[in-house]
């Protein structure tokens, strides 16, 4: 059996504390679909009204934001040093815009084709108001997103194997994922009598013996939590005895218990 080191108990390792307002996944997601990440000071906010406020609630309202770019934290560094969108926000409790004019923030975008001091929001809520730990933050997942080693993109289970040990108790799963670019993850868990289960993520073809859970609000942790199924589908263990097969799923709500919640707090 591959061998998968200690651990004290289920729980994923902690991870520095997250922006305020938003998980770990908030962020993640939004890195993930910006090209264009930056920190900019709003130099300008003008309001926008008849058509082309199409669609804006009530209580809402369109905005043409124009700010200046401190610095980029993921793009390229030909964007001009002013560059102007579309926001929509909610109005104030009194009906009136809020005053974005000066604040510092933080921006994820995409480029607008043929004009280049335009940039579009990924998102409604694509605008962050600028503290140091959200700063940090996107800095360490636009990072961690376009490392040369980056955990694969998780698409599914694949099949599930058990391997019962000597002993009453004793034995190991493996249950194969599915990525995005066919590179291979499997997840091993060790059962030994007597003792707390232990599980390891691989991301390789070799399970290697130093491998161990991944760290809650990481890339490879939100690759897991954020796509894996609660349960192993039934196909996973098709081709298993009906004992391994149940086993294999008490092995995978173990390691999906561990991984903890997605965690996911925007709309």
């Amino acid at each position: 059996m591959a061998q998968v080191p200690p651990q004290t108990g289920i729980s994923a390792p902690s991870a520095p504390a997250i922006a305020a307002g938003l998980a770990y996944a908030d962020l993640t997601d939004l890195v993930l679909a910006a090209p264009i990440i930056a920190d900019a000071t709003v130099r300008s906010v003008s309001r926008i009204k008849g058509a082309e406020a199409a669609g804006v609630g009530p209580s809402d309202a369109r905005l043409y934001v124009e700010v200046d770019v401190t610095s980029l934290i993921r793009g390229a560094q030909g964007l001009p040093p002013r560059i102007g969108y579309v926001l929509d926000v909610a109005l104030d409790a009194r009906g009136k815009v809020p005053n974005l004019k000066k604040s510092r923030i933080l921006l994820l975008a995409r480029p607008v084709p043929g004009a280049i001091n335009q940039v579009q929001l990924v998102a409604r809520d694509a605008q962050l108001p600028w503290t140091p730990d959200t700063d940090s933050q996107l800095r360490t997942i636009a990072r961690d997103v376009l490392a040369a080693d980056a955990p694969p993109v998780i698409t599914g289970v694949g099949n599930a194997f058990h391997v019962p040990g000597a002993l009453p108790g004793e034995g190991e799963t493996q249950v194969f994922l599915t990525t995005a670019d066919q590179r291979p993850v499997s997840l091993s868990v060790l059962r030994r009598p007597g003792e707390q289960p232990r599980w390891a993520v691989a991301l390789s073809e070799i399970v290697d013996e130093a491998a161990g859970p991944p760290a809650r609000d990481t890339l490879l942790w939100y690759r897991l939590a954020c796509a894996l199924p609660a349960t192993l589908p039934p196909q996973s263990t098709a081709a298993l005895e009906a004992a391994d097969a149940t086993v294999a799923q008490e092995d995978y709500r173990f390691v999906m218990g561990a991984l903890g919640e997605c965690g996911r707090t925007r709309r």
